[in-house]
Order: C-alpha cells, then structure tokens, then sequence
C-alpha cells in the first residue's frame, strides 16, 4: 500500500512521526511536503496529496495542518477526493467503512501523536462496507459532478 502524506507547517511534525509509523509498518509513503516546519500555506498540499490520490499515485492520502480543518477542504475540493476530519479513532472507522473516505486529515494541535497512529491504523485498517452506503456515496459523487464545469 501506497500512502501520500503533507502537511503545513504546524503539521510538519507529526507528519515526520506518522510517516516513520508507516514506513515502520512496510509501507510506501510518497511525501509531498512540507519539509521543516517554516511558514507555508495548507492548500498547496491538501491540493499536492489529493491529486496524487486521484491520479492512482498513491492508494490513499493523509493530510496534516494545526486543526486538520483548512488542509481537509482544500483536499475535498479535488474531484473525487473524500477527505475526512478525525480525531478519534471511531470516525476513522466510519470514514472508511461508511463514506469510503480515501484521504485522512488530522489536526495537529488537536490529536497527539500517539492517538494520532491509533487514527492512522485505524483508518488504514478499515474497509469500505459498500451496501446502502454505496448509493450514499454515489450521491456525494453526484453532487459534485452536478457542480464541476
């Protein structure tokens, strides 16, 4: 498995400790930035982390800001991206079996690092259930095509 990760500034380093976690765990982790922790601005990659998801670069992204809120919209506004704002581990799970969220978005200055992982194993680690849920999802998609020109 394949896994974007960026974050801003104010995520940068929880973005370094969940990408040791991956790569601890075997996975691949195609990081496209940030790389210290100087001032830059969330949307570049939300934006960077969501297209390679949509691309097929990676099978799934994480983004990290201070809140996880303003990287989480700029990723949901790539076509086909489902983002999803957690800070516990049930939501993790409801993103993925529920929505089939394939990016996970996480607040820094919100979660620590060790529920972080939690988070990021559980969010792996979870399967979309399909079923009723797949007609809700449908709709989400329908909803955006209906707005993209």
């Amino acid at each position: 498995m394949k896994i974007a990760i960026g974050s801003d500034h104010a995520g940068f380093n929880l973005k370094e400790e969940v990408k040791k976690h991956l790569e601890k765990k075997g996975l691949l982790v195609l990081d496209k930035g940030t790389f210290s922790a100087e001032a830059v601005d969330y949307p570049d990659f939300g934006e960077a982390v969501a297209e390679a998801v949509v691309k097929k670069e990676a099978d799934f992204g994480i983004v990290i800001c201070g809140t996880g809120i303003g990287i989480s919209i700029a990723a949901n506004k790539v076509p086909g991206i489902r983002a999803a704002l957690c800070s516990d581990t049930f939501s993790a799970h409801s993103a993925r079996e529920h929505n089939n969220a394939n990016v996970l978005a996480l607040g820094a200055r919100v979660v620590g690092t060790g529920l972080a992982l939690d988070i990021v194993d559980t969010f792996l680690g979870a399967s979309f259930e399909g079923g009723r849920h797949a007609r809700r999802v449908e709709k989400i998609a329908g909803i955006e095509k209906k707005y993209l020109r």
